[in-house]
């Protein structure tokens, strides 16, 4: 399952739109007012599906993720002195990214790839394309795709 994810041109808060291969919106991502990051995913119906908030006054940055209201796991971020590296609580999965930090490649804890996640380059807004391999590990995907942009976002701007 081949997924683009694009960030919106003009919104106050993060926003995000997110389509399959054929330009078909999959979920909206729209970002809410609070203390750190809060973004509420949607279906293709804008049916609130997710949420991932961040989590503050941590060490290293660490995002919450919960299906519809139920608490899932937590994404965290590891230290790693060359290449990003996450701890994805729910499935056992990390994330391994490049020196660059414009791809990334999700493992399961078995060592098999859930997903590969990288970054296109030369756009307006933040774009990433989402290689994954069991569509029923999207929502997870897209969720760990959501925290690490909005950790970026936030060590640029901090």
């Amino acid at each position: 399952m081949i997924l683009r994810f694009k960030q919106r041109f003009f919104s106050w808060f993060d926003s995000y739109d997110i389509y399959d291969e054929n330009g078909n919106t999959v979920y909206v991502v729209k970002g809410q007012l609070s203390w750190g990051h809060c973004l509420k995913i949607f279906d293709a119906h804008g049916e609130e599906i997710g949420t991932v908030t961040e989590r503050i006054f941590t060490f290293m940055p660490k995002f919450e993720m919960y299906f519809k209201n139920q608490y899932v796991g937590c994404i965290s971020r590891e230290f790693a002195l060359f290449k990003p590296k996450y701890n994805v609580e729910c499935n056992g999965w990390h994330v391994e990214g490049n020196v660059l930090e414009w791809d990334y490649t999700v493992v399961s804890g078995s060592g098999h790839d859930v997903a590969s996640i990288s970054k296109e380059l030369f756009n307006w807004t933040d774009t990433y394309l989402l290689n994954i391999y069991d569509p029923a590990d999207a929502l997870c995907v897209l969720m760990i795709v959501l925290a690490i942009d909005a950790e970026k976002c936030s060590r640029n701007n901090g």
